[in-house]
């Protein structure tokens, strides 16, 4: 009775906390925040100057005492402290919006196939950011339970969450991952190489923000509308600024070994697939989530690979933490697809 008081009179939060942007679902609310995952760090103070929407607008813009930091690389946290300030500044701003006597429970999306050590990590920062409770979910099983997949029954659903920092290919039945594959190339990877491309093909240097910003225009991973647009950066020759037009064709090519690798990662995962799940996949199709999925003719690029139908789920940036909030509404029926460290839940 004192645990469903507590549970009662405390907020339940989501949380999707990728490598490019954080996601923050609250009971009652839905996505309330969706922000990138980074910091900006005063250097001589050793103080948070801003987090989120606010630091990714000083990318490439600070002085030299001021640095933005991605506090998670690769779906891995890799600064403890600015993690969990982060996750302070996420979770306090949810709080605002529903005040509550008790701290919050917390379901944490991480990516498949992270270490214990790691999954510790998450499991310390949040904890120390406030959280009373704290629970860790795989993305690519949040995700299938964010768009609605049949995960606890006996056949075989396949998610693909392409997210910053990771695509995540799991096969599920069962509550279970049968098989999975996670790689460290996702829409980070993307941007980097679309910067590469620049520089070679135009000798013209951008930055990340812009990169991402092209992506977003122009990424496509097949044939289609010709698309064109203004990018401005410096250039390598001269040493000042120059304008030019490049077309959706030539991102295509810039990553196009990127994509190349995700079909590889899927095609992995499908060889290793037991006979009976993979037919449950020839039947039901193959579900992207992420914001990788927005990418404009992968779907169409993957069907042509393997004649299994893909659809792009609804929303695909918001899959995970949706998963987590629909975990967080009924965590006793969903406690098998809880991993890592997580505080304990009671037997019923």
């Amino acid at each position: 009775m004192f645990e469903d008081l507590v549970n009662r009179f405390s907020n339940d939060i989501g949380i999707d906390l990728g490598t490019a942007n954080t996601l923050v679902w609250l009971k009652g609310h839905g996505i309330i925040i969706n922000e990138p995952s980074i910091v900006a760090l005063n250097t001589k103070t050793g103080r948070i100057v801003a987090v989120g929407v606010a630091a990714k607008e000083m990318l490439g813009r600070t002085p030299t005492h001021i640095k933005a930091i991605h506090p998670v690389v690769d779906g891995v946290i890799s600064d403890f402290e600015v993690t969990e300030e982060m996750l302070a500044y996420l979770i306090t701003k949810a709080e605002k919006i529903s005040k509550k006597f008790f701290r919050p429970r917390v379901v944490v999306g991480v990516p498949s196939g992270i270490t214990n050590v790691e999954h510790r990590a998450v499991y310390d920062a949040a904890k120390s950011a406030g959280a009373r409770e704290v629970y860790i979910i795989e993305e690519p099983m949040a995700a299938a339970i964010g768009i609605r997949l049949p995960i606890k029954e006996p056949v075989g659903s396949m998610i693909i969450d392409i997210g910053g920092g990771t695509t995540d290919i799991a096969v599920i039945s069962l509550s279970g991952v049968v098989q999975a594959k996670s790689l460290k190339l996702a829409g980070d990877k993307m941007n980097a190489d679309i910067i590469h491309y620049l520089k070679n093909e135009f000798k013209l240097l951008v930055g990340e923000k812009t990169a991402e910003e092209i992506k977003h225009v122009l990424g496509s991973a097949g044939e289609g509308e010709k698309l064109e647009s203004k990018v401005k950066g410096r250039d390598l020759i001269t040493g000042l600024p120059r304008e030019i037009m490049i077309t959706n064709s030539d991102i295509r090519q810039a990553i196009e070994e990127s994509v190349r690798l995700i079909v590889e990662g899927i095609r992995e995962v499908l060889e290793t697939t037991p006979p009976e799940i993979m037919s449950d996949v020839m039947n039901r199709g193959m579900y992207l989530a992420g914001g990788g999925a927005m990418i404009r003719g992968l779907d169409k690029m993957i069907f042509e690979n393997f004649k299994i139908p893909v659809y792009v789920a609804d929303d695909p940036l918001s899959a995970v933490a949706r998963g987590c909030g629909i975990v967080l509404e009924d965590i006793l029926k969903y406690r098998e697809v809880l991993v890592g460290d997580h505080d304990t839940l009671p037997l019923r």
